[in-house]
């Protein structure tokens, strides 16, 4: 047997605890590194720009809300480990077995985490095209429009508003506007 990467579904909001918990028990094993049947445990996240109080602030967001991902060997001790810590709700799989992530998951999920360390984190734009808005600053303030075209990665939204009578785009930072 080898080790693999199965989810455990935890209670919400208890990620870190639970992955924390987890972190204890590996550290408590006398065994070496190498010959633990728990390798690691991990809470899938990556950092999104969100606005508070009209600024742009960096946060940190579960990818997988209520689960944490551990990397053993599975084995009935480690099931009943896993299933003792506090917290814990299941694993995932079906008929009380717990199914391994495959491969290629895996490498998603370590991806995600490794790059949200190197990239720019992804800004999050809270408008839809075709929704109504109100703009809030610059040039064009207290005119009402239309979402046409939402740029994420400029962090821009381009605008209908209607002057003199007639349809015009403008292109307006997101932080410029208020939605309905």
């Amino acid at each position: 047997m080898d080790h693999r990467w199965y989810a455990i579904q935890t209670t919400a909001g208890h990620e870190n605890k639970v992955r924390s918990l987890i972190q204890r028990k590996i550290e408590q094993d006398p065994q070496p590194a190498e010959a633990r049947l728990i390798r690691q445990a991990l809470v899938p996240t990556q950092e999104v720009v969100e606005i508070k109080n009209g600024k742009k602030v960096t946060v940190e967001r579960k990818i997988y809300p209520g689960y944490v991902l551990a990397e053993m060997m599975m084995t009935q001790e480690t099931l009943h480990v896993i299933n003792g810590i506090q917290g814990v709700i299941k694993f995932v799989g079906h008929d009380r077995l717990p199914q391994p992530l495959r491969p290629d998951e895996v490498n998603r999920l370590l991806g995600v985490s490794d790059e949200a360390e190197q990239e720019e984190p992804e800004e999050e734009i809270p408008f839809l095209v075709g929704q109504a808005v109100a703009i809030t600053e610059g040039p064009f303030t207290d005119f009402n429009g239309t979402v046409e075209e939402v740029m994420a990665d400029k962090g821009k939204v381009r605008v209908s508003v209607s002057l003199f009578g007639r349809p015009t785009s403008v292109e307006l930072d997101y932080l410029q506007l208020k939605g309905y």
